[in-house]
């Protein structure tokens, strides 16, 4: 094999060489050399972002040790995934890199953003460099604080892989539904309106009968009459009593009624011992003509 012949062989084994460089990282065993962010490493191969974070050839992984993924690990896979693909960066970022930033700021994006679920700007973060030159990470969502502090590098593979230490977990703002919601109470019944029921025969209140207040409605014998006495009695029926009750009025007349009854009674007896006294004297009247007749007929 001539020299010309053998230059494009040893091109095509370069590139082979230089793809697998490339793609030869993998999460999972290079977080394993490293027993304090065991926990932050299980949860990517539990939620499958680790799959994807080797599937790109340039990233940033910012990880946190066991103590502060323990704060995380007991929610939902999907709420995991979510701020565990928030930790991953579409961009090779070194510690260098990060203490020259332009303007001591820069938004970054995460492997969230492309997903194509994320909404405003939860799928970024902010980077900046605060106070004595350190360097502080948090969502880029608003109201977000900058709560996450660089702790050091971790590994590197220059322009492929950065694996880089922070202090906790970055929750973007509206990510963490794993709170538990309060529990839904079931509607109480809508009150019955109130509705007024008048009184039945049997509840309505009785008229006082006129034997019952003899004492206090029957007149003496020297009251005065029907039309007189009931001006100034006082009603003894409630203010609020059914219509077909009797009235404070009728009540107070009802006792001179009987009285009245009475009387009429009287009066009506009256006429009849009168009619009684006439019959008699006719009857002696006619006895004494008859009589006369009879003592003149004998004398002829």
């Amino acid at each position: 094999m001539g020299p010309k012949a053998a230059s494009p062989f040893l091109c095509f084994v370069l590139f082979l060489l230089c793809s697998s460089a490339a793609q030869a990282f993998n999460i999972t065993r290079l977080l394993g050399q490293y027993p304090e962010f065991s926990t932050f490493n299980e949860l990517l191969t539990k939620t499958k972002v680790a799959a994807e974070i080797n599937k790109r050839l340039t990233i940033t992984v910012l990880v946190i040790d066991n103590a502060a993924a323990s704060a995380i690990a007991g929610k939902p896979d999907f709420v995991l995934k979510t701020i565990l693909s928030n930790h991953v960066i579409l961009d090779y970022y070194s510690l260098e890199k990060l203490s020259k930033l332009p303007k001591k700021t820069a938004l970054l994006t995460t492997l969230y953003q492309s997903s194509g679920v994320a909404e405003d700007k939860t799928g970024f973060l902010n980077v900046s460099v605060v106070g004595d030159g350190e360097v502080a990470f948090g969502s880029a969502d608003k109201g977000a604080p900058l709560n996450a502090k660089l702790v050091n590098g971790v590994a590197a593979q220059p322009f492929n892989i950065s694996v880089l230490q922070v202090t906790q977990a970055i929750i973007a703002p509206g990510v963490d539904f794993s709170a538990p919601s309060p529990v839904a109470t079931p509607p109480s019944s809508a009150p019955r309106p109130l509705i007024h029921v008048p009184p039945s025969a049997s509840r309505r209140p009785k008229a006082p009968s006129p034997g019952d207040d003899d004492e206090v409605l029957a007149p003496d014998a020297e009251s005065p009459t029907d039309a007189d006495a009931p001006a100034d009695a006082p009603g003894n029926a409630p203010a609020d009593a059914p219509s077909d009750a009797p009235a404070a009025d009728e009540l107070v007349s009802s006792p001179p009624a009987a009285d009245d009854d009475d009387a009429a009674d009287d009066d009506a007896a009256a006429p009849a011992n009168s009619g009684s006294t006439r019959t008699q004297v006719s009857t002696i009247l006619g006895l004494g003509v008859v009589v006369g007749l009879l003592s003149s007929m004998m004398a002829l």
